[in-house]
């Protein structure tokens, strides 16, 4: 029952301290902890001083002691030995002492007042690298066939050193299944061959510590045949021969190692198995292996050295049993048994015991479970005392591999030593007790920040110590609960998981440790990222040398952090090359190159996630020619042509292309002979005879055809009389009594041998004639003369040379020469079909007369009148060509109402036979065209008057009008459709019952018998009420901003002399500014091209209108109209071309004479700078003529006042430098800006070439400074005396204004 309750209680305690292996902050008092020791087997290198490692941590820190083979170590009375401050480590000087001195077992103790912690036992030896044993080996010689063991056999180092074998030059001597090295370093030969001998078989041992290299005395082998063996051994044996003269016979296989059937070996569990077998045989034995009771361990088995070792990492017990190796040859097999048996040093099953930090009153467990094989024993030990040697504690109970601690008070903290030890080694774990009553503390940082990717596990620490244990509880943002459940996770050690973090996790997380003596929070942050993603990743290229490429790698990241794009290639680094350009999302290569082909990958990082994306470049490029051209297989007429390909530079060849140039008859020029496809290499090649070839190869890929290879060796053939014939014979004439024979020429390839010609042969045919028969040489025509006209003939054309005639030529056939038909249509006659079709039959013309081959009809036919007038109409005649034999044709397009004559003619490929008799045929009517014109007259307050011309295009009698009208609102929308029908001979009509002041539409079209024609369409407006169109006269041309109407301006008492069109203009106004005259209007016309027109007012001539295309507005700005005159401005619609343009009414817009551009001028710095010089240089010329006049200088004054009324504006006299006009009486002057007298005029000399004479018109005025500019602007003298006061003052803006107000 006692028992019973103590396996609860150790259950409970178990469960309850699962965790409390905790880190004890090194400010709190905890025993001691070794943190770093040397290995329990420690080699140093008898060079260097010894370095013992003892490192601990404790509160008090530890102070540390030594023990050396199991007694207490006095480092004080060593002089060589020294330990580290405030550590335990040990340095031992050998510089003044053997190492072999210190070859022995250590243990370090690190104490303090709470406990006692033990290192394991150090056993130092030292390494070592043994010189070889002096020996001296003998030649080996042996026969060709047997085996073979040079042995090696390495002095014993430690640790154990590493074998290779090597020649005189430091190779490598090669292995193969046949040769190879064994475990233990000796060198092993299945079976030896003559290439086997050598002096320099070497054996090198290196030893890893001391990093030398130990060689043995070099092994010399010889290998020999019977032969060479008798004839060396028969000097010394009396020629007896020691071996038969057979070599060594093959032999089935057997082991060299391991020997016998079976054989054992032992390895420790988590170590490396390696077992070998090597045999000998002949032929060279093949090894393999097998586990008998079951498979290998496919992830942890190797074959090395030809299969001849099986190698096993990380072995465990179930790698114990039976492996068979078998070697086989053709002649048999041979098995081996290896028994393996697995034993186990100690090994921790759930790890080392951990620490216990245990508050006053608590409870808890100490466990050290291990295994091994054989079993291990375990012993306890506290602060480095064997446990049944230390004091009792009440507190504690030990129980086999447990230590169960209950109601612990303070001063029961020890370290306690668990030491696990079988027949293959021990561990020794250290794990102290620490009571201690502490509140608890968080050991994660303050306020950190943790960032994590969407979609993955976000870990938020809350590391914490206390005791007892703290207890852990989380909280998000507002504290409104515990975060425990889906979707967190909480761990032991007071993290927090979330095992996919999406964005609404992100926030502020508050962790609170709490135990019985306090609490403490901790404030953490989580920001959950957006992933990196590669959106556009790089695509497989194909790229020909020299040109670029452009690998993409579009990348989308959370915009919080920073990412770097890295390219790789082949998973290394980027070439440094300036043809590699790097964009931010985009790869560039220049000049692509061969060694630019590989795998590119674009890697984009940021400091929580990355990705990838790879692509592929491949690097083409037309294939090199082919080489190695050989001619075989030479026939008379063929050949066969094979090559090497040369490199298609990764795009497979697709074919190849032979080609031939026949040097004996045109020489230089190479032409196309076969095609094959790219995976043959040879071609049987076709020939002619007589030519001497050579050939080459191109070879196509996908890129382009590949440089031409060298030419083949030249192939002669033989002469042979021709294969073939001319071909495209033929016979025409050119004459009416010749013959012309032709016909395409052989080339000289075709030819087959010299001494080329040509027998020409005709005879005419249906006639029972022999074949006449010439010989033609270096032509490919013959003229046959003085043969009838246009007589059938056959004709034959058999090319001949020095070696024979060609085969059989075939027959062709050809005509004598044509002449002109002798005979015309007859039974000609038209058919009419409607008003604007008719019909022309006629009866063929017999072949005899026509003279040649049959070309065609031409049919002749003109108008000769309209039927409705008896002048006859003068057209010229039209020609309808009908190709073949036909015997009738349409006449399409003629008018109607009409009277046509026409012919017909046969013609021949010489030309037209005679016209047949002239016949006529009259077209019925049709439908009359549009009325000439309509106008609309006499507007009045309720009517309107129409007057139209009859059509001119009639089509017939006219028959009579149909008018049709409809009113138009201000919004152009249409109103009921009125019709009123009108007799022939009426040209007007008045339209009474009107609405005032209303816009109406008109539709005027003429009909016929056959029907009405197409309308001619217009507008017109009824007049308001007589004051308005009083005050509309007034205004017209008044030069002020005026209105227009659409229809004519004569009141109803007063008609106007002549009828006005019908306008489709509105409310045409003009005004001017700085940048033009604007001119606007209204516009309700079906017409598109619309254009403004101006003209200056004087202007009389109808020609010298200017236009200005609209394109689709209301208003235009006219910029080139001249300061100072007065233009008339009217708007044109222009409809199909046989209308009459529409006109607006004309209005007068008067520019201003004031010169904008001149005031811009003005104002411009290099204008002014200019003027600064002229006047500087004005002023010094002036100071120049004041000295010299003082000199004594006389100038005429009165004189010239009689003559100029200005002085200020004179020419400069260049003989005297003085002014042509000056006058010292200021009295006399006019003042600066005064006004020209009151006549206008200004009186010059004749010779006073002003720049008025230049201008465009316009008088002198004032500039807005005040400045008179009148001699460069006014008119001239003549135009002064014929205008008068007309124009004393300019037309300024000012001038305009009154003249308005004086109208008003």
């Amino acid at each position: 029952m006692e028992r019973r309750r103590m396996d609860a209680a150790l259950l409970v305690l178990f469960l309850g301290h699962l965790a409390a292996a905790l880190e004890v902050p090194l400010d709190l008092p905890q025993p001691p902890t070794i943190t770093h020791q040397s290995p329990k087997d420690y080699i140093i290198d008898p060079r260097e001083n010894i370095i013992i490692h003892c490192e601990a941590k404790g509160k008090p820190h530890p102070s540390f002691s030594w023990t050396r083979n199991g007694t207490h170590f006095d480092i004080d009375e060593d002089p060589n030995v020294t330990m580290r401050p405030h550590s335990g480590t040990l340095v031992v000087d050998i510089s003044r002492a053997k190492a072999e001195q210190y070859e022995c077992v250590y243990q370090c103790t690190a104490r303090n007042k709470h406990g006692t912690a033990v290192s394991n036992n150090i056993v130092v030896k030292q390494s070592r690298s043994p010189l070889w044993s002096k020996e001296k080996i003998k030649p080996i010689v042996v026969q060709e066939g047997v085996s073979l063991v040079l042995p090696c056999r390495p002095p014993a180092g430690l640790p154990p050193p590493i074998i290779f074998w090597m020649d005189n030059n430091f190779q490598r001597l090669p292995q193969s299944s046949r040769v190879a090295q064994s475990l233990n370093g000796d060198l092993y030969f299945s079976n030896v061959l003559r290439d086997d001998s050598r002096n320099d078989y070497i054996c090198y041992a290196r030893f890893p510590y001391t990093q030398t290299i130990q060689q043995k005395q070099p092994i010399t082998v010889k290998v020999l045949n019977m032969d060479a063996i008798n004839d060396t051994m028969a000097a010394f044996y009396n020629d007896t021969d020691l071996f038969s003269e057979e070599p060594a016979d093959e032999r089935k296989p057997s082991f060299l190692i391991p020997s016998g059937p079976s054989s054992s070996k032992t390895v420790l569990r988590g170590q490396v198995l390696e077992m070998e077998c090597i045999a000998e045989g002949l032929p060279t034995p093949e090894v393999s292996w097998t586990k008998v009771s079951g498979d290998l361990p496919a992830k942890r088995t190797s074959f090395l050295h030809y299969q001849r070792t099986l190698r096993i990492v990380n072995v465990s017990e179930s790698d114990a049993g039976d492996y068979r190796c078998t070697a086989r040859n053709q002649l048999g097999s041979v098995h081996h048994t290896i028994h393996v048996m697995v034993k186990a040093a100690p090994y921790w099953i759930s790890g080392a015991p951990r620490n216990l930090v245990l508050a006053p009153g608590e409870s808890g467990v100490l466990t050290c479970r291990a295994s091994g094989t054989p079993k291990p024993s375990i012993t306890w030990a506290m602060n480095g005392i064997p446990i049944e040697n230390s004091p009792k504690d009440l507190s504690r109970k030990v129980e086999d591999d447990t230590i169960i601690f209950t109601d612990v008070q303070p001063g029961s903290s020890a370290v306690y030593q668990c030491n696990v030890s079988n027949d293959f080694g021990y561990l020794l774990s250290n794990a102290f007790v620490n009571v201690l009553s502490e509140p608890p503390r968080v050991l994660t940082q303050a306020n950190k920040v943790y960032q994590v990717i969407k979609n993955h596990r976000a870990l938020i620490d809350c590391a914490s110590f206390g005791s007892p244990i703290p207890k852990i509880t989380w909280f998000k943002d507002s504290r409104s609960s515990t975060l425990d459940g889906d979707p967190y996770i909480l761990h032991d050690n007071g993290t927090l998981e979330i095992h996919i973090a999406q964005a609404h996790n992100s926030g502020r997380y508050t962790c609170v440790a709490r135990n019985s003596i306090g609490i403490y929070e901790n404030h953490v942050s989580l920001e959950v990222k957006e992933p990196t993603r590669i959106l556009k990743q790089p695509e497989y290229k194909v790229v020909q040398r020299g040109k670029s490429v452009v690998f993409e790698c579009k990348v989308k990241h959370d915009p919080s952090l920073i990412p770097t794009m890295t390219w790789l290639k082949d998973d290394g680094e980027l070439p440094d090359d300036e043809r590699l350009i790097v964009d931010s999302d985009s790869l560039t290569i220049t000049d692509v190159t061969e060694s630019d082909a590989g795998m590119y990958t674009c890697i984009m990082n940021t400091t929580l996630d990355h990705d990838s994306a790879s692509a592929e470049l491949t690097v083409v490029e037309r294939p090199d020619p082919p080489t190695d051209l050989e001619l075989t297989d030479q026939k008379k007429r063929s050949v066969q042509l094979t090559w090497t390909p040369g490199d298609e530079h990764n795009s497979p060849i697709q074919k190849f292309l032979i080609q031939y140039e026949d040097l004996l008859h045109h020489r230089g020029h190479w032409h196309n002979l076969t095609e094959v496809p790219g995976t043959k290499t040879t071609a049987h090649l076709k020939l002619s005879p007589y030519a001497h070839y050579t050939f080459r190869v191109l070879a196509l890929n996908a890129v382009d055809f590949s440089r031409p290879s060298l030419s083949s060796r030249v192939y002669k053939t033989e002469p042979a009389a021709p294969d073939e014939n001319p071909t495209g014979v033929q016979g025409f004439g050119t004459e009416h009594d010749n013959l012309v024979i032709s016909w395409k020429p052989l080339s000289g390839l075709q030819s087959n041998g010299p001494g080329l010609h040509y027998k020409v042969m005709w005879r005419q045919k249906a006639v029972d004639s022999d074949w006449t028969t010439v010989t033609v040489a270096n032509n490919s025509k013959f003229v046959v003369s003085g043969v009838p006209t246009f007589v059938p003939y056959e004709l034959k054309v058999q090319a001949v040379n020095d070696y024979g005639a060609g085969p059989e030529p075939a027959i062709a056939h050809g005509y004598s020469g044509e002449d002109l038909p002798v005979a015309a249509p007859e039974n000609v006659q038209a058919i009419v079909v409607n008003s604007a079709l008719a019909e022309v039959h006629w009866d063929p013309v017999p072949f005899k007369l026509i003279r040649g081959h049959l070309k065609g009809f031409k049919v002749y036919y003109w108008r000769e009148r309209s039927l409705h007038k008896h002048n006859p109409h003068h057209v010229e005649k039209q020609i309808l060509t009908f190709s073949g034999n036909h015997t009738r044709g349409m006449l399409p397009g003629l008018h109607p109402f009409s009277l046509y004559s026409f012919n017909v003619r046969v013609y021949n490929g010489k030309g037209e036979g005679p016209p047949s008799p002239t016949q006529q045929f009259e077209t019925p009517e049709g439908v009359p065209g549009t009325p000439t014109s309509l106008i609309v007259t006499n507007p009045n307050l309720d009517s309107l008057t129409l007057e139209w011309s009859p059509p001119h295009v009639r089509n017939g009698r006219i028959t009579g009008y149909t008018l049709k009208y409809q009113q138009v609102n201000n919004s152009n929308e249409l109103g009921p459709m009125e019709e009123l029908a009108l007799p022939a001979n009426e040209t007007s009509v008045t339209l009474p019952n009107l609405k005032y002041s209303t816009r109406y539409k008109f539709y005027l079209n003429a009909k016929t018998v056959r029907g009405a024609g197409p309308a001619i369409s217009g507008e017109g407006v009824t007049i308001m009420d007589e004051v308005l169109i009083s005050q509309l006269d007034v205004d017209v041309g008044t030069g002020n901003t005026q209105t227009s109407h659409p229809i004519a301006r004569s009141p109803p008492r007063h008609p106007s002399p002549q009828a006005l069109p019908v306008s489709p203009f509105g409310n045409v106004s003009s005004s001017v500014g700085e940048d033009g005259a604007l001119i606007s209007w209204e516009y309700w016309g079906p017409e598109k091209n619309v254009y403004v027109e101006y003209k200056n007012k004087n202007s009389e001539a109808e020609e010298e209108w200017q236009k200005e295309l609209v394109n689709g507005s209301q208003n235009i700005v006219l910029k080139g109209l001249k300061g100072g005159l007065s233009y008339r401005v009217r708007v044109v619609a222009k409809g199909h071309h046989d209308q009459p343009p529409l006109l607006s009414d004309e209005v007068l817009v008067t520019v201003p004479a004031v010169a904008s551009r001149q005031v811009d001028i003005a104002t411009q710095g290099w204008f002014i700078g200019l003027m600064c010089a002229i006047a500087l240089l004005i002023l010094i010329l002036l100071i120049i003529c004041f000295i010299q006049r003082n000199k004594g200088g006389k100038y005429p004054v009165k004189e010239k006042e009689d003559a100029h009324t200005d002085p200020e504006f004179q020419p400069m006299k260049e003989d005297d430098c003085t002014f042509g006009e000056y006058s010292d009486n200021e009295d006399h002057k006019p003042l600066k800006g005064s006004r020209t007298p009151s006549n206008g005029t200004v009186k010059r000399d004749d010779s006073d070439d002003s720049l008025v004479d230049y201008g465009e018109g316009g008088d002198g005025q004032f500039n807005e400074d005040g400045s008179f500019i009148g001699q460069y602007s006014g008119k001239s003298a003549s135009r002064d005396t014929a205008e008068g006061h007309e124009s004393s003052e300019a037309p300024s803006p000012i001038n305009a204004m009154n003249s308005l107000n004086s109208f008003v």
